[in-house]
């Protein structure tokens, strides 16, 4: 519900999609985005936004958690997006990202140096049966990541 509120007033498009966190810790983020008529394109498959929706979200997730253990005013943004699709997603898609240790680190250098770090992070997309080893999707996002409690 927590993340129902947050997204519709400041990411709109997230709220749509209507993700469910199944899993989230320092370790790793594992979601769930419905394929519905919401998130269905012309071919019964999911959209494309909506993977770009879920991708970032469980990057996303893993690094304000980081963020706010330390409470610091740490912005993040996304500095590029790279994306592998490998078969049609024709029913529910979990995505999982397992980088928590090196977002941690990264918010950390951040904060620690004052300076912007970059961080390539890695995202799976998956059918809800399947295993990581058989994707629907691989993506790569750079986090960009800077402390700016004190500007």
């Amino acid at each position: 519900m927590k993340l129902r509120m947050i997204t519709w007033w400041q990411i709109p498009v997230i709220c749509y999609c209507r993700p469910q966190i199944i899993h989230l810790d320092d370790e790793y983020c594992k979601l769930r985005i419905p394929l519905n008529w919401r998130t269905r394109n012309h071919v019964q498959s999911m959209y494309i936004g909506v993977f770009t929706v879920g991708a970032d979200l469980t990057g996303g997730l893993l690094t304000l958690r980081s963020i706010q253990k330390r409470k610091r005013k740490v912005v993040l943004i996304f500095k590029d997006f790279n994306a592998n699709f490998f078969k049609r997603a024709e029913q529910d898609v979990i995505f999982i990202c397992r980088d928590g240790a090196a977002i941690d680190h990264a918010v950390q250098q951040a904060v620690d140096k004052g300076e912007r770090i970059n961080l390539p992070i890695n995202i799976t997309a998956m059918l809800s049966q399947d295993t990581e080893d058989d994707p629907v999707a691989n993506f790569r996002l750079t986090l960009s990541i800077k402390d700016r409690t004190n500007a």
